[in-house]
């Protein structure tokens, strides 16, 4: 079943795409049907910048599990490193 719902954030960092490094602006998030991984669905994440058009596009299928997993280990990740230091406030020209 596809909830039809999607989450969708301004981000600010970057992906790599064919072409290489591009920036990102908007991350979405939704459970569909996956163009590729081999579930009947997933937890699906594309980090994208429309202004630079439909290759400026990183798309990731999780199976619910990875998907959990790879959440906790973002949380865990900043929560023992020093606080802000991967703030967009403490990068200087920002």
């Amino acid at each position: 079943m596809c909830t039809y719902l999607t989450e969708k954030i301004a981000i600010d960092g970057s992906g790599k795409g064919a072409q290489g490094y591009f920036a990102l602006s908007e991350a979405m998030v939704y459970v569909d049907h996956p163009q590729h991984a081999p579930y009947e669905h997933t937890v699906n994440i594309d980090f994208l910048n429309p202004a630079q058009g439909p290759a400026a596009r990183v798309a990731v299928e999780l199976t619910e599990e990875a998907a959990l997993a790879l959440a906790e280990a973002i949380r865990h990740a900043l929560d023992v490193a020093p606080p802000g230091l991967a703030s967009a406030a403490g990068t200087p020209g920002r």
